[in-house]
């Protein structure tokens, strides 16, 4: 097998489509195989210049769909390919990480973007070992998963998928004998022909639970004995940077779920999903702790003939051999001679109690005496086994799995992942009027000024007397107050860490917080949960420091913070933001957004921790995680972030360990250098304020575009929206409500539609406007080339040091990359000539706009020239994707000429199967 890097790529990608070949083959036949050679090849001819070539796609492409059978065999095989190559690339992903960290070993120097080098570099920088306790005390990253629908692939097709690199990892051993490599082909051949003969396409939403069993599967595969090593190299990095000093490592690192917690906008979460939710994440978590006891009862064999056992243990195993009844004592018996051993069975069979306990409904639940109670019970019991193995001989077990174990228990407790709740600031204060009308306090809440509604809410959570009594209001209302009572029971049945978030979506006031504080305060959780606003929209962030301001002032919700040691998460949205008013002013807005809430925060003594609503594609906030920590204000990180993971982000970050841990060395990385020596730049302040003017055009041409009355027509005809709704890969509803204004539509559509078509538009619209209109405004004509030439070297002075701004532009170029207008063109053809005319016109000249002025001002010959990797990979997977967009037209284009033909029900399914193909081929959904 070759051993060059890029040779090793190129042979498993030629292997794994040989194998597919014969696959289809085998399969389908050798016509089929046949036509999907002969589209390809004229997909890379037309790439390379052939424009006779295209003529030949479209003529085979339209008799493609009158058979929709052959169309959904070879749409199939482009889309199977995607999944096997994309396979490869991970696996290529990790071999390269693994030689880095070779070479890195052998240099004796840390890998950049590792724990190891963040340490380093703040010793580097003077940070001394109390400065460092200081950092670590503070230190918090907190990825959190949500049920966004952007994940294409059926959970099953993920299994399938895992098998399959598996495979590929054990084919990459060099010391297989001959009869094993023909035994693991024969498998990788056997799985390959179940990935083609698998539905890719599930054939009904998903349900809620369905969602949090997807979720959850991250955690039992990766992320349980993934952190614990995490840990372990943040202890070591210290311990080789500043050996002679001591440090307490905090649970820095944890995760949060959406999933069965969000019901913004999903009718399907109530309160009896979110209870089953949680008891499904302490199940999960349960199971695995029973592993890992049952792995260490089979590894702690130390005898008392050997060693010595600390009184306190010894006496712990008295007082529960106590209150084991006689008809379970004949196996701990045979162990008396085994005194760990003896203790883990019967820990073993408490967790099994607990278990067994928390399949039981809250409100039926009865106690079982030998069940846990908490977590706290649990680490109890393997302190007292790790200090008597310490004081005993035992230190090097001790540091082992016991201490392995012992953090596991610390950073998952029995909740597993912390679940936030969110629900939009409408459903409360419909609740709040219906609640205050019942009890003659106000009878017409929702008319009432801001002003009043502040004070009189600041009155009511003031007063000690409950609010409500009974849940005897309208099913909506009982269901908002219920969820503030199960959040309660949450933390008393599973630990206060279950639950301690409640996020307010689309916050535009004070009172829309005060109202969420005094439902808490009503069901005895004033200062328990973390009251939480949501600004998404591009006022709303404008906003957002003046509405904390006011919040801050008000007595009641200082007495909340109060009881929180002045600690206030805010989150912010990157994909609302984004659909509202473009690219260009959504970030500039989440920037300015930031400083500004930083600055408000430490004015009023209050420890900030904010929470960004980042999507995977860079229209929702999406790119390099790491990249953008660096670029946010410093004063706003400080060591402490609270960040998404959605939809495809989750199942290509987590699905291997390997990149999985590659992903949170970076991201802490990052977080810890944003507590060092952070850069100063002289000219931010004048940066700031070319960002003002660039990022105000940059809206103006946007909105002008979406306010374009002929751009929904565009926008509805020429994209698969319809279709997308279909694909079954979520359980919340597509929009807000039942309309097809834009307004109405979730970003998540938006981008995907977007995606689809090419057009990409939500990474790059209006950019090349804003650029080429800042550059060209001049004073007299005689100086304007000079005064043009002056405002671009500015512009490339904000890109070459200003990280900020460096990254806007980076995501700008993968957006422009990840387009393209000749396929788009494809789509345009589906709507009218005028609207065609009007919009499509539009968009290729912004376009060729942002490329120019991009390059112009990067200095770059091609866009992604400093990512030659990622542009290499674009330009290799073109010539595939293009056959799926044009499969995909055609069928749309057949669909609304005869939307009740025979063959309709085939052809939606060719379209989504081609959605399914084009996003494993971009690497992007929504």
């Amino acid at each position: 097998m070759a051993t060059d890097s890029q040779d090793r790529l190129r042979y498993w990608i030629r292997t794994l489509g040989n194998l597919l070949g014969e696959t289809i083959i085998e399969q389908e036949g050798e016509e089929i195989f046949e036509q999907e050679e002969e589209i390809r090849n004229l997909a890379k001819s037309w790439r390379a210049g052939d424009q006779s070539a295209q003529h030949q796609i479209t003529r085979l492409v339209s008799h493609l769909v009158e058979d929709p059978p052959r169309a959904l065999a070879v749409l199939k095989a482009f889309s199977t390919y995607f999944q096997l190559v994309n396979l490869a690339e991970e696996d290529q992903r990790v071999h390269i990480l693994r030689q880095r960290a070779l070479a890195a070993h052998e240099q004796g120097a840390p890998m950049a973007e590792t724990i190891a080098n963040a340490v380093r570099r703040l010793q580097a920088e003077g940070v001394d070992a109390d400065k460092v306790r200081e950092l670590l005390r503070e230190l918090l990253i907190m990825p959190v998963f949500t049920a966004h629908p952007t994940e294409a692939k059926r959970r099953t097709m993920l299994f399938k998928l895992k098998t399959i690199a598996n495979i590929l990892r054990e084919l990459d051993r060099s010391d297989l004998l001959p009869s094993e490599r023909a035994e693991k082909e024969d498998l990788l051949r056997e799985n390959i022909v179940l990935l083609w003969q698998s539905d890719e396409m599930r054939d009904r939403p998903p349900t809620v639970m369905d969602e949090v069993r997807n979720g959850l599967y991250f955690f039992e595969t990766t992320l349980f004995r993934l952190l614990p090593q995490i840990y372990r190299e943040m202890e070591k990095a210290l311990a080789d940077c500043y050996p002679s000093a001591e440090f307490e490592i905090p649970i820095f690192l944890r995760y949060g779920s959406w999933v069965g917690g969000d019901r913004d906008g999903n009718p399907f979460v109530n309160v009896a999903i979110t209870e089953e939710t949680l008891r499904a994440h302490k199940e999960v978590v349960l199971e695995e702790y029973k592993r890992e006891v049952e792995a260490l009862y089979n590894h702690l064999t130390s005898g008392q003939s050997r060693v010595d056992f600390s009184p306190e243990f010894i006496e712990s195993l008295r007082r529960d051999l106590m209150l084991v009844p006689d008809s379970e004592r004949e196996v701990l018996d045979r162990f008396e001679q085994e005194p760990y051993r003896q203790k883990l069975i019967m820990m073993f069979r408490r967790l099994e109690a607990t278990r067994i306990e928390n399949q039981q409904s809250w409100k039926e639940r009865k106690l079982n005496p030998r069940a846990y109670r908490n977590a706290g019970e649990l680490l109890a019991d393997l302190h007292l086994i790790r200090e008597s193995l310490m004081q005993n001989k035992g230190e090097r077990m001790a540091r082992g799995h016991v201490s392995t174990l012992i953090r596991q228990v610390e950073v998952f407790g029995f909740h597993l992942a912390t679940l936030d709740v969110r629900q939009h600031s409408a459903r409360h204060s419909t609740a709040m009027a219906e609640v205050l009308a019942r009890y003659g306090i106000a009878s017409d809440y929702e008319k009432m000024s801001e002003a009043d509604r502040v004070a009189l809410l600041s009155r009511e959570i003031m007063n000690p007397r409950p609010l409500t009594a009974r849940l005897d209001f309208s099913e909506e209302t009982n269901e908002t107050l219920g969820l503030f009572r199960l959040i309660r029971q949450a933390r008393e049945v599973i630990g206060p860490e279950s639950i301690q978030t409640y996020i307010i979506s689309m916050t535009t006031q004070v009172s829309n917080m005060l109202e969420v504080l005094l439902f808490a305060r009503d069901a005895g959780l004033m200062g328990q949960i973390q009251v939480v606003p949501l600004f998404e929209t591009i006022e709303d962030l404008r906003a957002a420091p003046q509405i904390m301001t006011k919040l801050f002032q008000n007595a009641a919700y200082h007495q909340h913070l109060a009881l929180r040691d002045n600690r206030q998460q805010i989150m912010i949205g990157y994909s609302d933001s984004n659909k509202d008013g473009g690219y260009l002013i959504a970030n500039w807005m989440l920037f300015r957004a930031q400083r500004g809430l930083a600055k408000v925060c430490e004015q009023n003594k209050v420890k900030l921790l904010l929470f960004h609503g980042r999507g995977g594609t860079v229209g929702r906030g999406g790119g390099p995680a790491n990249r953008a920590i660096l670029a946010q204000p410093p004063e706003s990180v400080r060591g402490r972030i609270k960040l998404t993971e959605q939809g495809e982000v989750i199942s290509g970050r987590y699905s291997n360990a390997d990149i999985a841990h590659r992903h949170l060395e970076q991201l802490i990385s990052a977080v810890i250098l944003t507590s060092g020596h952070r850069p100063h730049y002289d000219h931010e302040e004048s940066w700031g304020k070319v960002m003002d003017q660039l990022s105000e055009t940059a809206y103006h041409k946007y909105r002008q575009l979406i306010e374009n009355p002929a751009f929904l027509r565009y926008f509805h005809e020429t994209t698969p929206l319809e279709h997308i709704s279909r694909l079954n890969i979520g359980s919340r509803p597509s929009r807000r409500k039942a309309s097809p204004a834009i307004s109405d539509l979730r970003a998540i559509p938006w981008v995907f539609s977007w995606t689809q078509s090419r057009v990409n538009l939500p990474s790059w619209y209006g950019v090349g406007t804003a650029l080429a209109d800042w550059v060209e405004r001049s004073g007299e004509q005689a100086s304007a080339e000079e005064e043009q030439t002056k405002r671009l070297a500015q512009l490339s002075e904000m890109y070459q040091n200003w990280p900020f701004f460096r990254t806007v532009l980076d995501n700008v170029q993968m957006g422009l990359c990840k387009g393209d207008m000749p396929i788009a063109s494809l789509y345009a053809e589906l709507t009218d000539e005028a609207t065609r005319t009007e919009i499509f016109s539009d968009l290729q000249a912004e376009y060729e706009c942002t490329k120019r002025m991009v390059l112009a001002v990067t200095g770059l010959p091609e866009l992604l020239e400093n990512e030659a990797w990622l542009q290499r990979s674009i330009k290799l997977r073109n010539p595939y994707v293009d056959p799926m967009n044009y499969i995909q037209v055609a069928a749309l284009k057949e669909l609304r000429e005869q939307p009740d033909a025979p063959t309709a029900d085939a052809l939606r399914a060719a379209v989504l199967l081609s959605v399914n193909g084009v996003a494993a081929g971009l690497q992007n959904t929504g």
